[in-house]
């Protein structure tokens, strides 16, 4: 009675919405999952502390030698009493003190007015007797926005990106272009009265434009027209075990970069011989009696900083700039929660001339600051570049970054992935046109040699005749 029961229940049950729950449960359970990649804030925040600490380090560097210098030509020149002369020129003072001659590149106009005033003891005590005054003036420039400006800077982009035209009717101008420029503008407004501390004109229009574009298919793109600075730092034991000593006993080399992974092989990184001598040096000048109490509050500082980067050298890897084809984006852009926002590993396509250059985005950048791309990138678009010497000054390279198209799974960079990769997004916008196509990388970087063959000897057995016998029992044919 229980299993006729049993049965009854199991025929009522498949009239009822029972079995497409339980088949819908069953489908979104054994279905694929999208995977999503959280944004590695850790790495993102080492990344920018790190790029700060070294930019104030070699200011100190500079500084410091400077000093020296100074103090060492004093020695060498000695006081040399001279006897006042009225009427003697002006000895020629510093370049700095030349306010037309500013590093910044920004012109400098001056005038001096001269009027008739009263009895000197009065104009001493006149606070505008003699003043000085001068306004800083800048243009916000507006974003590239239409197919006309956009090729301004690159006449080919409809013939290498035949799709484009259509995305760019109903794009949208970022508003990372306007974060942009709003944090040029307060950081001016900063440094506006330390002249030579000025953000560079160069440095201030270099960005062109930032679009948010969206194809038919829904793929997002974060479009940008830019310059190429250089970036040159990154480390990999696994790949490259050995460095120039300048570069392991540079104070300012960053070995880090914002995209890394866990290390693959017991390989020393090299760059850790540097870290851990800063780190000794450290630590003997925090112990020396004659260290100043800021000094040892800055060395504290400075010494769990080169613990925690020796201990991430040791477990982790990153990109080479010397080797590896990869992008930099504003630190602030790739921790946003933005859709359009693009973030480390994002892979991403560098277009100059005619050239298509495919990558990823591997680091991030300061916040008032665009188009960076990595030392092996310079050098494909311009040989001569260095890490002194940018590749491309105008605004003529054009960053295609895809948002969400990172792998969720980190690794060493193989380059015919990436570039199958970039393909395959290029095509959800379009594709290339004819007779166009995508750089292919090499892989540069230095290979082990060889284990040494074992020589083995001859397999074969040598024959050896038998001694000759004179009996002739013994030398005739056995059957």
């Amino acid at each position: 009675m229980i299993l006729v029961l049993l049965v009854s229940l199991g025929v009522a049950l498949c009239f009822t919405g029972v079995p497409a729950k339980v088949k819908r449960g069953l489908k979104e359970v054994f279905s694929p999952k999208l995977v999503i990649v959280a944004a590695d804030e850790k790495d993102i925040y080492r990344q920018a502390t790190a790029r700060i600490r070294g930019e104030m380090e070699e200011k100190y560097e500079r500084d410091i030698a400077a000093l020296k210098k100074s103090l060492e030509d004093s020695k060498k020149q000695g006081p040399e009493p001279k006897e006042p002369s009225l009427g003697a020129p002006e000895s020629e003072l510093g370049g700095v003190t030349d306010v037309r001659k500013l590093r910044s590149g920004i012109p400098f106009k001056t005038e001096v007015k001269m009027e008739k005033g009263g009895i000197a003891s009065r104009e001493r005590v006149d606070e505008a007797s003699y003043t000085a005054s001068y306004q800083l003036s800048f243009r916000l420039p507006a974003p590239a926005k239409t197919l006309v400006e956009l090729e301004a800077s690159n006449p080919s982009l409809s013939k290498i990106l035949p799709g484009l035209p259509a995305l760019v009717e109903s794009a949208e101008v970022s508003n990372w272009f306007t974060k942009i420029y709003e944090e040029k503008a307060a950081r001016i407004r900063r440094d506006a009265n330390s002249l030579n501390e000025l953000l560079t004109k160069h440095n201030l229009y270099d960005c062109e434009t930032i679009l948010h574009l969206r194809s038919s298919s829904g793929r997002r793109v974060f479009f940008m027209q830019s310059e190429m600075d250089v970036v040159s730092d990154g480390s990999d034991g696994d790949r490259l075990p050995a460095m120039p000593d300048e570069i392991i006993n540079s104070p300012n080399y960053q070995p880090f970069t914002s995209y890394a992974w866990t290390k693959k092989t017991p390989t020393v990184n090299p760059m850790i011989a540097g870290w851990e001598a800063r780190l000794k040096a450290a630590e003997k000048e925090l112990n020396s009696s004659g260290t100043t109490a800021v000094r040892k509050t800055w060395l504290r500082d400075r010494i769990q900083y080169l613990k925690r980067g020796i201990a991430d050298l040791k477990g982790r890897s990153f990109l080479i700039a010397d080797y590896d084809p990869f992008i930099v984006i504003p630190v602030n852009i790739l921790g946003s929660s933005d859709a359009f926002a693009p973030k480390v590993g994002d892979y991403a396509v560098i277009l100059y001339g005619d050239k298509l250059y495919p990558s990823i985005v591997g680091d991030g950048g300061p916040t008032y600051k665009v188009g960076e791309a990595s030392l092996r990138v310079a050098r494909e678009v311009n040989p001569k570049s260095s890490s002194y010497s940018r590749p491309v000054s105008d605004l003529k390279i054009s960053y295609i970054v895809f948002p969400g198209s990172r792998d969720a799974e980190r690794g060493p960079p193989d380059y015919e992935k990436w570039r199958q990769r970039c393909f395959e997004l290029l095509g959800d916008i379009g594709g290339l046109g004819e007779g166009y196509q995508l750089f292919q990388w090499i892989d540069l970087l230095p290979k082990p040699p060889p284990p040494p063959t074992l020589q083995l000897p001859d397999a074969s057995p040598v024959l050896t005749p038998p001694p000759a016998s004179n009996d002739p029992e013994k030398s005739a044919p056995q059957p």
